[in-house]
């Protein structure tokens, strides 16, 4: 498979990297990234070659997200059907039975903070940031995200996270529990590696199972909280206020919300 917005390198040890692939625009998740994406984690599953995968973004940012420029006139139909590639997206690393580490090197906003969420580890640089930035643009949190965060860190901090919209540092990650570890800048590949090739020396098919049942024990409503979540941003993409977000973002403004 040829792949456009996603580099794809599988070293002999078995750990394969995969790496966001569009720095012009800070990795945002556009439609053929989010199926690409897609398409190789329900590929890989096939592949012995590949024990454990590595996620990344090209540059010194994570993913900045969704790609706002191509939803600027998105409705609300159209704006669900949008969503449901990145449902397929993340259902396809959180279903893989192979371990998924997140290598958060930079900003993780929005939709970005949900890949780096769906996958089994989160591993951060110390410039690392994650910021739940719908609100910002006047939509909610999409691609599992309001799943995930609340199991992760509470519903209290999970709604204070997705209401603001402010930055949360690699530190305050780790101490909330979204992240697994912080490390420097320049160590962030080397000790995700080290980790990584831990795990392809570990049981592959009892880590494969643990995935499994760990997952079924804690997210077997995740595809009934994706639909949910699908008809709520379909109302938003409709909304004056997704309108102003979006243009306030590209102004490069702050946004004014429920004008009349």
């Amino acid at each position: 498979m040829l792949n456009k917005t996603i580099q794809v390198t599988i070293a002999e040890n078995g750990v394969c990297t995969v790496k966001l692939n569009r720095p012009q625009v800070r990795n945002a998740l556009d439609l053929p990234m989010r199926e690409e994406l897609r398409d190789f984690f329900t590929e890989v599953k096939n592949n012995d070659d590949v024990k454990v995968i590595v996620l990344t973004g090209e540059g010194n940012t994570f993913s900045a997200g969704g790609d706002l420029s191509a939803s600027k006139d998105v409705d609300g139909a159209n704006g669900r059907k949008r969503l449901q590639s990145g449902h397929e997206m993340v259902s396809s690393i959180v279903n893989l039975e192979k371990p998924v580490i997140a290598a958060v090197n930079g900003a993780a906003a929005g939709a970005g903070v949900s890949l780096a969420l769906a996958c089994d580890l989160i591993i951060a640089n110390h410039s690392a940031v994650f910021i739940q930035s719908f609100s910002k643009v006047g939509l909610i949190p999409d691609l599992g995200a309001i799943y995930f965060l609340p199991r992760l860190i509470g519903r209290h901090r999970a709604l204070e996270m997705m209401f603001l919209g402010d930055k949360v540092s690699s530190e305050q990650a780790l101490e909330l529990g979204i992240v697994n570890r912080v490390v420097g800048d320049e160590s962030l590949t080397n000790e995700v590696y080290k980790l990584a090739e831990q795990l392809t020396e570990g049981p592959q098919m009892a880590l494969g199972l643990m995935k499994k049942l760990v997952n079924r024990s804690v997210l077997d409503d995740l595809s009934h909280s994706m639909e949910l979540e699908g008809f709520a941003q379909a109302m938003c993409f409709e909304s004056a206020n997704f309108k102003e977000g979006v243009e306030a973002f590209f102004e490069k403004r702050k946004p004014v919300f429920n004008k009349s």
